[in-house]
């Protein structure tokens, strides 16, 4: 659905974004934009990303970065960052890409977030409805509960 409602952006999938993780631990060439609002972002996001909840803070963010840098966006399921994406292509960055399925699909397969350096099992899920995306397990609507990793009893 939100592939062929904006079929301009690249779209990538989460086993993707895996392996260029992994092949660059630094990711230095790499420029992970978490498009979701401040009260999401503090719950937990993906290592390395930097909150961009909009066009002027995702502009700030790469200024001085080189257009054809890769730049991959995310979101709760792909809608928000889908937008952001199209935006900084028409702004003339040529490697943006849309991760598929968003931080919901990514957390749903079991795949890490933090809550800075912590890492934890739990995602907002923006709203009743999306939210409904998320195994009831991952969804916590505020950083306030842990939702860090429990340590298994010896």
């Amino acid at each position: 659905m939100i592939c062929a409602r904006f079929p301009e952006v690249a779209h990538i999938s989460t086993d993707t974004l895996q392996s260029w993780f992994e092949r660059a631990p630094k990711r230095q060439d790499l420029i992970l934009l978490d498009v979701r609002e401040p009260e999401e972002f503090a719950v937990s996001h993906l290592r390395g990303a930097r909150p961009t909840p909009s066009k002027d803070e995702a502009l700030r963010t790469l200024q001085g970065s080189p257009a054809n840098r890769r730049i991959v966006l995310y979101c709760s399921v792909g809608y928000r960052s889908s937008e952001l994406a199209g935006f900084l292509m028409r702004k003339g960055y040529t490697k943006v890409y849309n991760l598929e399925g968003s931080i919901f699909r990514w957390v749903n397969e079991g795949r890490p977030v933090f809550r800075g350096k912590e890492r934890v099992r739990v995602v907002h899920p923006y709203d009743t409805y999306w939210g409904r995306l998320l195994r009831k397990p991952l969804r916590r609507a505020g950083p306030d509960a842990s939702g860090a990793p429990r340590a298994t009893p010896q």
